[in-house]
């Protein structure tokens, strides 16, 4: 369909106005309803917003939480020589530097979240 035939199909089914204090009540409860809805999506988007921003929080302060403790309490790794957790280990050694990637990925998003106006 081209535009000039969906403007003509909307100009042609226009609802007739009518001086009905029924039709004019109809129109405003369903103008309420329509108003109860839009501030329930703007409720639910606010709600969402903050848990994402909440879980983005806690996961950063668990997560810094858990580099302090490692740094804090070492433990002997050569003690661990067998099995996936020498398999664990050996990945960890030798990917130590990207660790901080998702720290920081966490730390872009939640710069992102508050830094975007809804």
């Amino acid at each position: 369909m081209k535009n000039k035939d969906i403007e003509s199909i909307l100009r042609d089914s226009r609802p007739q106005v009518q001086d009905n204090p029924a039709f004019l009540l109809e129109v405003q409860q369903k103008m309420r309803a329509v108003e109860g809805i839009k501030n329930e999506v703007d409720r639910q988007r606010r709600y969402g917003r903050n848990a994402l921003i909440l879980t983005l929080v806690s996961g950063l302060l668990l997560g810094a939480v858990a580099m302090s403790f490692a740094c804090l309490y070492p433990i002997d790794t050569s003690a661990i020589s067998e099995g996936v957790l020498s398999d664990i280990r050996v990945f960890l050694e030798s990917y130590t530097q990207y660790l901080l990637l998702p720290i920081a990925g966490c730390a872009i998003s939640l710069g992102v979240i508050f830094a975007h106006k809804t």
